[in-house]
């Protein structure tokens, strides 16, 4: 019998009850004409399609390759001449900024992952500056303040005026602005408006772009407040860029392999990109290097080196992921305690999980040696804000490890430049607690961690680095940051997936906490239902509004109203969509979640039981 009738490029299909890889198949139809419509960040990766299907061998390699497709070389991708060649040009007015200082500012700013790396970039260039007895010129803004750069204040990158208006403040009393807006989709409304404040300004401000979409798929819905949109400001710069006033670095790097979680490739290539071209400028005042095609396509080899590299250790980080996994399977938790910049990207990582799985913020936490005096954000001391924002080794201590058990698993990040002895006093002291404990560290060819404590730990991927004369410690730091982040990434999204929050290769349980995760939760629910978007969206609101009769009031309301109220809600995409293919009422939807563990179980029942129209919208 029928499950369900499909509507596809004006042609009806029918489920035929005969096994879930056949309903697969025959939805893959209804999202084929669905995809051609989106932009490539938004794209379903076809690598890793059925990634919620694999064990955690498989996800690794799943995973790699689609990493691997941010270095393709082809005529859009990084290595390619145009994009090369615009980071030169970046890199070039990054060394005239540190050529004449007293005036001059480097702003990075962004929404979600791309504040975050934004933040870590400035903060580390700085210090770099710092060694060489330089004046400091960067400076980041990350939509949300501070408070973002640990939980999801995503509803604040609808805002593109607090964007204009935050950039307006950082730069007060500076004569020369690069800016660097990041937006990996090329939709934050939030960059947008500083995009568009320093069109307006040419005289003061040299506008970047970051993202990862041709401009021709740009965001071009009306935004929060004003008059245009993304797509309109980021043609504003491509015709400005011909006049080298302005400059935008869109390479492609293909699909997430979680379908729009840009924390992943988009987050690993902006932070590629962006400490290339910072570190070209860098190596031209203070090591009188010729900035050239070349320099800037080395830079990006030894980051494709290091993705190579740390995939090498499949069987450690297949091993992370498995007991990952477990923990979160069985309610435990994954806990980082990493030490400087690692600690940094310890707790970046675990911040993400929240919006992409719709996870709790306990499930994944991430600390770091001496807090927020480490930190070194704006904001200072966060603290008294809330337990999301108790973040010192000491904190973990107090607060985690009394009510820690073996469920639970601890993963250090340090390297060998870093106090080991203090990391072997911790490392005591929790093994009081629990024998599950983990490692990802880094070794010098030169400077070995000791075996002794290696073998304190269930699991080590330990990778080492060639070092020489002519390098830096700093760009050995940014190589640590990249490949720990891989792993990390690797981790919580392996995790994730084994513990069922993922449908094929989509976070269908995110959270619905700004206009561009509507418009998404909208897409997904198009994808996997075959119906119009009207009808999705009916569904959408009554699982926000937990009714099963929307009434006008809701359907007229802003999309901020809708997301404000979803923020506080569990599962409604995943509710949502179950109603449609069921034709079931709130409650029942609700029941069914909570008969499967695993999401794609719920899912892919609902496609082989008969529906129930009685119910539907």
């Amino acid at each position: 019998m029928c499950a369900a009738r499909l509507s596809v490029c004006c042609h009806k299909i029918r489920f035929r009850n005969t096994s879930p890889d056949a309903a697969v198949i025959n939805m893959d139809h209804t999202r084929s004409c669905f995809e051609l419509s989106l932009p490539f960040t938004e794209k379903c990766n076809p690598i890793s399609r059925d990634i919620d299907r694999a064990d955690a061998k498989h996800m690794l390699q799943i995973l790699k390759t689609c990493d691997a497709e941010i270095f393709t070389h082809d005529d859009q991708g990084i290595y390619s001449s145009p994009i090369i060649q615009t980071m030169v040009d970046v890199a070039k007015k990054v060394e005239l900024m540190l050529r004449e200082p007293e005036e001059s500012l480097i702003v990075l700013s962004g929404c979600g992952t791309s504040g975050r790396i934004a933040f870590l970039l400035a903060t580390s260039f700085n210090e770099m500056l710092t060694d060489q007895q330089h004046t400091q010129i960067y400076s980041y803004i990350i939509a949300g303040g501070d408070r973002a750069l640990l939980t999801s204040q995503e509803a604040s990158e609808d805002r593109p005026l607090l964007g204009a208006r935050m950039l307006d403040e950082v730069c007060a009393g500076k004569k020369r602005v690069l800016f660097m807006g990041i937006s990996c989709g090329m939709s934050a409304p939030f960059v947008a408006g500083q995009l568009d404040l320093c069109l307006k300004h040419l005289d003061v401000f040299t506008p970047v772009l970051l993202g990862f979409n041709p401009v021709h798929m740009a965001r071009n819905e009306p935004m929060q407040d004003c008059s245009f949109h993304f797509k309109e400001v980021a043609e504003r710069m491509a015709t400005e860029q011909k006049q080298g006033k302005a400059f935008i670095l869109n390479p492609i790097v293909g699909p997430e392999a979680i379908s729009g979680s840009s924390r992943m490739k988009g987050g690993s290539a902006t932070k590629i990109i962006l400490e290339a071209v910072l570190l070209a400028g860098h190596q031209a005042i203070f090591r009188e290097k010729t900035i050239s095609p070349e320099c800037l396509s080395s830079w990006i080899t030894a980051s494709e080196r290091m993705y190579e590299n740390t995939y090498t250790h499949a069987d450690e980080l297949t091993r992370l992921v498995q007991k990952a996994g477990e923990s979160l399977q069985r309610n435990g938790h994954v806990y980082y305690l990493g030490w400087r910049t690692l600690g940094i990207i310890g707790m970046i990582d675990a911040s993400e999980c929240v919006p992409t799985f719709g996870a709790d913020f306990g499930d994944i936490r991430g600390f770091i040696n001496n807090g927020f005096k480490e930190m070194r954000n704006k904001e200072g001391d966060l603290s008294s804000m809330g337990p999301e924002f108790v973040i010192g080794h000491q904190d973990f201590v107090d607060t985690i490890l009394p009510v820690l058990n073996q469920n639970d698993m601890i993963v250090f990040l340090f390297t060998v430049k870093d106090d080991l002895h203090e990391m072997t006093a911790l490392v005591n002291q929790v093994k009081r607690k629990t024998r599950n404990l983990h490692a990802v560290a880094h070794d010098l060819e030169t400077l070995n961690i000791p075996k002794r404590m290696c073998d304190m730990f269930e699991t080590v991927l330990k990778m080492t680095w060639s070092f020489s004369s002519d390098d830096e410690i700093a760009e050995m730091k940014q190589k640590w940051e990249l490949s720990t982040k891989c792993c990390l990434n690797v981790l919580s999204t392996g995790a994730h997936v084994l513990k069922g929050k993922v449908y094929m290769n989509f976070m269908i349980d995110l959270r619905v906490t700004n206009s561009k995760l509507y418009r998404r939760a909208i897409n997904i629910l198009q994808r996997f239902s075959g119906r119009s978007k009207p009808e999705c969206e009916s569904a959408l609101l009554r699982a926000i509004y937990s009714t099963d009769d929307v009434s006008e009031e809701m359907t007229s309301a802003d999309v901020r109203t809708h997301t404000q109220l979803a923020n506080r809600s569990d599962r409604v995409v995943p509710t949502a969509l179950v109603m449609i293919h069921r034709g079931c009422s709130l409650t029942e939807a609700k029941h069914h979640l909570d008969s499967h563990a695993v999401i794609r179980d719920a899912v892919m029942s609902c496609v082989l039981s008969p529906v129930n129209t009685a119910h539907m919208k």
